[in-house]
């Protein structure tokens, strides 16, 4: 399984070096599809050279049956063939949406992602392992990016799938390299892997893009996964230099400790809005309500911002209750026993 460094190999050792990830633990979480087969194969191959201490995760979802247990079976003897440490992982994600609400609950795909980046999680600290290596590529990329637009989102959602996590923990060494020279690689080395059914079904809106946009997308730009890849990257770059403005001007607008944001009282008005909705977006986040904030909450938070009077406040999801009071603005958690009065803004 050596051999002189081929172009898919040589764009991971590139792009592990630029993740920082020589010398360090490494956990590879594979499914068994070819792509991540590419990844383990090709950061095995790179051990030496780049110091890497790696271990192999595969997470069972209890989706599919006997198909899911061929696939843990599969990277189960990888691992083995290249002797590292494996672990497998079962989780339920219908679990996870049977909890709350239907309006709140994830989709399934949603939850999958949710319960296997828990389990990886886990089992890098289990392991001692600095960081999780994960194979998505460039044509995983160029699908979300066009999900993301056509659900609707702003720029933070067309920077598309990070390099590296904001935490430095889960890295993509494959994210510049399309599917096409993924497979040929696999190919031209003998790999085995395993198809998964559920990525052609048209239950999934990823499956329906592929299906569907993919021919169209070819027609206008055989080039389209670059192009949109190039835009991520673009727009990274921009909402790094926004973030800088964003925490040069948090603390003029925000204060507070703990479970509760402080807003200023005046001035809102005269904010750019694209850096008044990212200072709404960081307090947000800093309470723990980032996963439900939408362009449409943000301008609603705006709105009230500016117009709202003293004693009324604005319900938002989390559930977070935004109110107005002649000292300010607070954002805080809704109290469970209903008793947080006071008029609410449409």
């Amino acid at each position: 399984m050596g051999g002189p460094l081929a172009p898919v190999p040589a764009e991971v050792s590139r792009a592990a070096l630029a993740l920082g990830l020589a010398g360090r633990s490494v956990l590879v979480a594979v499914s068994g599809g070819v792509d991540s087969m590419v990844l383990l194969h090709a950061l095995a191959g790179l051990r030496v050279e780049l110091g890497l201490e790696l271990a192999v995760a595969h997470v069972h979802h209890g989706l599919r049956g006997a198909e899911a247990d061929a696939d843990a079976r599969l990277v189960e003897q990888a691992a083995a063939d290249y002797g590292l440490v494996f672990r497998l992982a079962r989780v339920d994600p219908e679990g996870l949406r049977a909890e709350g609400p239907s309006r709140s609950r994830p989709s399934l795909q949603e939850a999958a992602r949710r319960v296997r980046y828990d389990a990886l999680d886990a089992i890098a600290n289990e392991l001692g392992c600095q960081c999780i290596a994960t194979a998505h590529q460039r044509d995983d990329q160029a699908e979300t990016l066009l999900l993301r637009l056509f659900r609707g989102t702003g720029p933070d959602g067309l920077a598309g799938i990070a390099p590296l996590s904001a935490d430095g923990r889960i890295v993509r060494p494959m994210l510049r390299i399309d599917r096409e020279a993924i497979e040929a690689w696999a190919g031209s080395e003998a790999l085995r892997w395993r198809e998964d059914a559920s990525n052609q079904n048209p239950r999934f809106a990823r499956a329906r893009l592929r299906q569907q946009l993919r021919a169209l997308a070819e027609s206008l730009n055989p080039g389209w996964q670059r192009a949109l890849a190039d835009l991520a990257d673009a727009q990274r770059d921009e909402n790094a230099w926004l973030d800088v403005l964003t925490r040069e001007a948090a603390p003029k607008w925000l204060g507070g400790e703990g479970d509760r944001v402080q807003f200023a009282r005046e001035g809102w008005e005269t904010l750019p809005p694209a850096l008044a909705r990212r200072l709404i977006r960081r307090a947000w986040h800093r309470i723990g309500g980032g996963r439900d904030v939408s362009r449409r909450h943000l301008e609603r938070v705006l709105r009230f911002l500016v117009e709202a009077s003293p004693g009324t406040r604005l319900e938002l999801p989390g559930p977070l209750i935004l109110r107005c009071d002649p000292a300010g603005f607070s954002l805080a958690r809704a109290e469970r026993n209903g008793s947080d009065g006071g008029p609410t803004e449409p």
